[in-house]
């Protein structure tokens, strides 16, 4: 063996190695956001709904949603909101309904839900198609939201940190 085909061989190895180590690390990484969202999907806060309400609105606010009137209690929805730029694809609009739920005295949930509805400008494309996405809630208007539990995590960081603190350091275990 020659000393380019011996060089070339170890250069190989190497990238190998990199790319399973790249590869090792991007699956802990999926691993460790799949136990932090499945962490946030069931987190109570022990606090009553009360306080933890319009935090919970003051999110969606904070993303560009502006809220639908009429709702009453701890439940609410946005009006749709377009998601990312329009292409000649279609566009893609997301709106969510957000509710706490009592979990006992002086403790909640809340729960976020998303709607993505695609608009296709293609010519087979009669126009609007509903994305369905996992958890599927069923609403008495026939709509469907899927659980949303990136907006979970994301509130549950704002609102109780020293929970979200707790769960990246478990989190960060997970090989």
């Amino acid at each position: 063996m020659n000393p380019s085909q011996s060089r070339l061989g170890a250069l190989s190895l190497l990238v190998v190695a990199a790319l399973c180590l790249t590869s090792a690390t991007g699956c802990a990484g999926r691993r460790r956001e799949a136990f932090l969202n499945d962490k946030a999907r069931t987190h109570v806060y022990r606090k009553p709904a009360a306080e933890v309400w319009p935090q919970a609105l003051a999110l969606l606010k904070e993303k560009g949603y502006s809220m639908r009137a009429g709702k009453e209690g701890f439940e609410a929805s946005t009006e749709w909101l377009m998601h990312g730029a329009p292409s000649s694809l279609g566009t893609t609009q997301v709106r969510y309904l957000v509710k706490a739920v009592e979990r006992g005295p002086g403790q909640c949930a809340i729960e976020y839900y998303k709607q993505l509805s695609t608009e296709s400008r293609g010519a087979q494309s009669g126009g609007r198609q509903q994305s369905e996405f996992n958890d599927p809630a069923p609403r008495a208007d026939g709509t469907t939201f899927n659980r949303d539990p990136e907006m979970e995590w994301e509130l549950l960081q704002k609102v109780d940190a020293e929970s979200a603190t707790a769960l990246r350091a478990e989190a960060e275990k997970i090989q």
